[in-house]
């Protein structure tokens, strides 16, 4: 604790402790003393141009600042005691107030898009009252507007990451360009030595024909393998350019249990317990199969590399009014706060053999589905990844603006 926070406590401790013996004039001292201190607090968070929301057990706004009443198109007045589910419809307001309920350490981080006062990407923190604590004295929220910083870092990361990746491809179809050419250009000179071993076959009839033979399956083999590595390094390429999603009506609970088919045997390998919790009514989703395949990969993949000892993998489905939600989970070692805004970032990464591509790879695929990933992570207990899609079949969205009265 630093020494003003200190002092403060020893003042107000203090103040508790004889309180009974106050008269009116050493009352109203202590009075106005506090008072003076919030007007120090307001005039400071009036200064910051993040959002602060200060927000109650049973999820009422009690505090915020100048710049959340401007990013959600309301007065003061009109925000505090107002539910934060009713400025804010997208939170997530279930999964902080249990996070907050568990006394855990750390940080939540959700994304979400405002349509009103006008179009907004905000990127919200939360961290409990009373830190680790059992119970709930309420949250602070931190609403930061990444709207114009998202538009920028999108068009920079894009061009860094096909730059980057460009020349990773430019390397490695050199590096396999010269031994194809030359295996090449020594499958021309095996075929001539067959021709010439076959016009020769008349001087050793029981022996020529069957190594021409032998040589000309060989020939077969290497010929079907210039194809194959030529096939690998077209789709290489091919890889290397974003294209845009096939979008079709698809089963998300299928992509999940096809993807843990694929990761099986290196599933085992780590003997980690799998656990599948998917929905049985889970409508369909409107999205790319194979892409959304690739997203769980990633995340899955990551998900293992986290859990160095075993432990357990939990993939969720499930859905709300207006989307489909899919969540990976480990049991390993957390990611701290202070990573948590830039596990996204093109070639950050904390893997010692890492390339800090995936988790883009991951945003930049839902983003191009009008989809979102969230992640909560505790150090020392587990991450948990949730992505979420849109339905096959979305509901139209009406938006009320605050009532002016207030």
């Amino acid at each position: 604790m630093n020494r003003s926070s200190s002092n403060k406590s020893t003042f107000l401790d203090k103040v508790l402790g004889r309180l009974h013996r106050l008269d009116s004039e050493g009352l109203q001292s202590v009075v106005q003393r506090l008072a003076r201190e919030r007007n120090l607090l307001e005039t400071l968070f009036n200064s910051i141009e993040d959002g602060i929301l200060v927000v109650d057990e049973e999820g009422r706004v009690v505090y915020c600042n100048r710049a959340a009443v401007q990013l959600l198109g309301v007065s003061e007045a009109g925000a505090e005691g107002s539910l934060v589910t009713k400025l804010l419809p997208q939170i997530e307001w279930d999964k902080i107030a249990q996070f907050d309920r568990a006394g855990t350490r750390g940080v939540i981080r959700q994304e979400f898009e405002l349509k009103y006062p006008k179009p907004r990407f905000l990127r919200l923190y939360g961290t409990p009252l009373d830190g680790e604590e059992k119970g709930s004295a309420g949250v602070a929220l931190i609403l930061h507007d990444a709207t114009d910083a998202r538009s920028e870092t999108n068009k920079v990361v894009e061009s860094e990451r096909f730059h980057a990746l460009t020349l990773l491809a430019a390397s490695v179809a050199h590096e396999l360009g010269n031994p194809l050419n030359a295996l090449h250009i020594h499958l021309q000179l095996m075929e001539r030595e067959l021709k010439k071993l076959r016009q020769a076959a008349s001087t050793d009839p029981a022996g020529i024909p069957q190594r021409a033979d032998k040589l000309e399956e060989f020939l077969g083999v290497a010929k079907g393998e210039i194809r194959r590595l030529d096939y690998i390094i077209t789709e290489f390429l091919q890889a290397m350019r974003p294209t845009p999603p096939k979008l079709a009506v698809a089963s998300l609970n299928d992509v999940v249990r096809e993807t843990l088919a694929l990761l099986q045997p290196e599933l085992e390998n780590r003997r980690l317990i799998v656990k599948e919790i998917l929905s049985r009514q889970l409508p369909k989703g409107r999205f790319d199969p194979a892409q959304i395949k690739q997203v769980l990969v990633n995340l899955v993949k990551n998900a293992m590399q986290a859990m160095t000892k075993g432990g357990t993998l939990a993939l969720s489905t499930g859905s709300t009014p207006d989307a489909l939600w899919l969540s990976v989970s480990d049991t390993g070692c957390g990611i701290p706060s202070d990573h948590l805004a830039r596990i996204f970032e093109p070639f950050y990464t904390t893997k010692q053999k890492g390339t800090g591509l995936g988790l883009m790879i991951v945003d930049r695929i839902l983003r191009d589905h009008g989809g979102k990933v969230d992640v909560h992570s505790i150090v020392g207990k587990g991450t948990t990844f949730t992505v979420w899609l849109p339905l096959a079949e979305r509901p139209t969205l009406m938006i009320t603006a605050p009532d002016k009265s207030e």
